[in-house]
């Protein structure tokens, strides 16, 4: 059974999704998934073109923007937006835990002039602790505000 996580009415995060789980992601009605984790990272982790096959096979976008140990950039954040963007229905986002699928997912939202208490909020109910990255939205969302 999946631990896909509603951020909001377009977004969920995910802890590492097998292939398999695809199924569930279409049977929701998941348009598109995101894999923010860099391949090799653990051992039992599936290997990010097979969860890319089976979301090709099911009619799901896919795109990578890998989150590795160095952190989030402005990179990573133009690449969640121009998915987001590009993303016909709901997305899907995963990595480990769903930690940095949702540190960047609020980046982003923060980047289009969201309400940092909001996105927060929306993370807090899903599990999921934005502290890491609350100045870094603050910032975004002053600077989309003008």
């Amino acid at each position: 059974m999946s631990d896909f996580r509603k951020l909001s009415d377009s977004m969920y995060a995910s802890p590492q999704i097998d292939p398999a789980q695809v199924a569930e992601a279409k049977a929701l009605g998941i348009a598109m998934i995101v894999n923010n984790r860099p391949d090799g990272e653990a051992p039992d982790q599936p290997e990010g073109a097979a969860v890319e096959q089976a979301a090709k096979d099911a009619g799901i976008a896919y795109r990578a923007i890998p989150v590795g140990g160095s952190g989030f950039g402005e990179p990573q954040v133009t690449a969640m937006l121009e998915a987001l963007d590009a993303a016909e229905g709901p997305v899907l986002a995963f990595c480990r835990s769903g930690t940095r699928s949702t540190l960047l997912w609020s980046l982003a939202q923060a980047a289009q002039g969201g309400d940092p208490d909001a996105i927060a909020a929306a993370a807090r109910q899903a599990g999921y602790d934005i502290t890491p990255v609350r100045m870094a939205m603050d910032v975004l969302a002053q600077r989309a505000k003008g």
